[in-house]
């Protein structure tokens, strides 16, 4: 197969003692061949809604800026997939957030589904990274080791089972 298009995989994580709420992700093409990565946390916050909704919200802005309109997005958070693709959520906590990713949604090709999380690795990689560092929001132009190991991994169709 020839066909390559571009793969946005966003997750949230949470560590604890104390408290900190972390996101990450990585885009990437077919080939697994990577383009970026983010991390970052949010000070302050201890809700797992709010992260794993920001971590697709920042997701999306980064492909924006890089000229990125076309693309997939997966999340291994079904909830929060289902809360986006559903109909207007005028009363909820968050209903400003989903809304400004539903408008980013609207100004580009951009199909977002859920994913296990066994096939969510390299963005739970980033998520863990976001908890242990103190930036609001890092890109990372150039894979680290660890990621380059599950890049490979899904290059050679490596399958995993449930625990």
């Amino acid at each position: 197969n020839n066909y390559s298009c571009v793969i946005l995989n966003v997750d949230g994580s949470c560590l604890d003692s104390p408290v900190r709420y972390g996101f990450g992700g990585i885009i990437r093409n077919t080939f697994d061949q990577y383009l970026a990565g983010f991390s970052g946390f949010i000070q302050g916050s201890y809700d797992i809604l709010l992260d794993e909704l920001y971590v697709i919200y920042k997701g999306l802005l980064l492909a924006k800026d890089m000229s990125i309109d076309e693309f997939v997005c997966y999340s291994d958070s079904l909830h929060h997939v289902s809360l986006i693709k559903g109909p207007h959520v005028k009363y909820h906590i968050h209903a400003v957030l989903i809304q400004d990713i539903k408008e980013l949604l609207s100004q580009t090709n951009v199909s977002l589904y859920h994913t296990l999380r066994e096939g969510n690795q390299c963005a739970d990689f980033f998520a863990k990274l976001g908890v242990s560092l103190d930036a609001d929001f890092s890109t990372h132009a150039s894979p680290p080791e660890s990621v380059r190991d599950l890049l490979r991994n899904n290059a050679m169709g490596t399958f995993f089972l449930r625990e």
